[in-house]
């Protein structure tokens, strides 16, 4: 595996060992994508366990399966960060090591070797519940090449992967560069409650613990990973979705549960669950949580992530062309996300919608001048 100038590894063959054999072609899920899949059940779900809820992005449904197959002798696969606060997958057999798994990590999680160790768990008998990305469920599945029935699979609604260069560069910026030891961080922290989420990283200095808190919406990195600025380019043409993964159960953030379901909203995180398996709904105990069935309709109204394709910021290319000459990383986000005069004048248009017709008439002018200024620009939509 060999990292690009954008932090994103490949595969690379070595022509020299390679002997033709064809099985990396066969087990890519890029070249052999499964078909697509209805869920046979969806749900709202909310953990009865308030403690795991909050310490989770929405529900606290991930800790009620992986839970059950650690009672029954299991082990569980997930991202958590490593010592470089790197996302990896790795595994645990005890509870305690549940909490690392916890909460949404937005940078590509490196897969390693999990694979086999997953094989070797699954042929000596033990239940393995493996968790991550739909492409990576896929690829265990092609991987393995078998079904086993001690194997959960479980991943998640995906928006795509950011790149760990650019992760690391934030941090490098935010931390390392001021001497702060980074103790913990969350990406969706709810201080502010679950659709208002934080991001919040703690330090500590002096033998002191201190926090960096900031709204999703304002945060650099956050803003370049939901503006689709940083995401691998397959993220941008994704084989997985539309519940191509196999996988048994997919976890999601129940987005848009006030409107279909306002009883099941306290602004605390509310899961959304696709059993997509009879095999997932063997697994999901329901008397841990409350819940209730809601249809994949209402749900993927407000989840686009579900189906749709995530489209590359207009500046990704330009971003990653000189993120190497860039002193701060935050100030070329700032520069790449900057409104255009185009978004400028629409967001203009949407402020003075309610101006009076004669406070109207005195902007009309100029409004016409831009228009003349940049009637050569495509879509030019308003």
């Amino acid at each position: 595996m060999l990292e690009d100038n954008e932090g994103f590894s490949y595969p690379v063959v070595d022509k020299n060992l390679c002997v033709d054999c064809g099985l990396c072609e066969k087990v890519c899920h890029e070249l052999k994508p499964y078909e697509r899949r209805t869920p046979l059940r969806v749900l709202a779900v909310i953990n009865h366990d308030e403690n795991i809820r909050s310490e989770s992005s929405s529900g606290g449904i991930f800790s009620i399966i992986a839970e059950q197959i650690i009672k029954d002798g299991g082990v569980v696969f997930g991202a958590k960060f490593d010592n470089q606060w790197q996302v990896t997958l790795d595994y645990t057999d005890s509870i305690i090591g549940l909490s690392e798994f916890r909460g949404s990590k937005y940078v590509q999680a490196r897969t390693a070797n999990t694979y086999a160790m997953a094989e070797k768990f699954l042929k000596n008998g033990r239940k393995v519940m493996f968790s991550g990305t739909p492409c990576q469920i896929a690829g265990l599945h092609h991987y393995l090449n078998k079904q086993y029935d001690n194997l959960l699979t479980v991943d998640f609604v995906c928006h795509g992967v950011p790149s760990p260069k650019v992760w690391g560069r934030y941090l490098d910026e935010v931390a390392r560069d001021t001497n702060k030891v980074i103790s913990s961080i969350e990406f969706r922290n709810k201080d502010n409650g679950w659709k208002l989420f934080n991001f919040k990283l703690f330090y500590t200095e002096n033998d002191n613990t201190y926090f960096i808190s900031s709204c999703h919406q304002q945060n650099h990195y956050m803003r370049a990973f939901l503006s689709d600025l940083i995401l691998r380019p397959s993220c941008y043409d994704c084989k997985a979705k539309h519940g191509s993964s196999m996988s048994d159960i997919t976890i999601a953030d129940y987005w848009g549960i006030s409107k279909n379901h306002p009883e099941m909203d306290d602004d605390k995180g509310t899961g959304l669950v696709f059993v997509n398996s009879d095999k997932g709904n063997a697994y999901l105990d329901l008397s841990k949580c409350k819940y209730k069935d809601t249809k994949y309709s209402d749900a993927s109204n407000h989840n686009p992530g579900l189906g749709n394709v995530t489209k590359p910021h207009m500046n990704r290319k330009k971003f990653f062309a000189v993120i190497d000459d860039a002193d701060r990383v935050c100030d070329l986000i700032d520069k790449m996300l900057k409104p255009t005069i185009i978004q400028r004048f629409a967001d203009f248009l949407v402020d003075t919608k309610d101006l009076c017709y004669k406070q109207w008439l005195k902007v009309n002018k100029t409004i016409k001048l831009l228009i003349l200024q940049f009637n050569n620009v495509d879509n030019m939509d308003c």
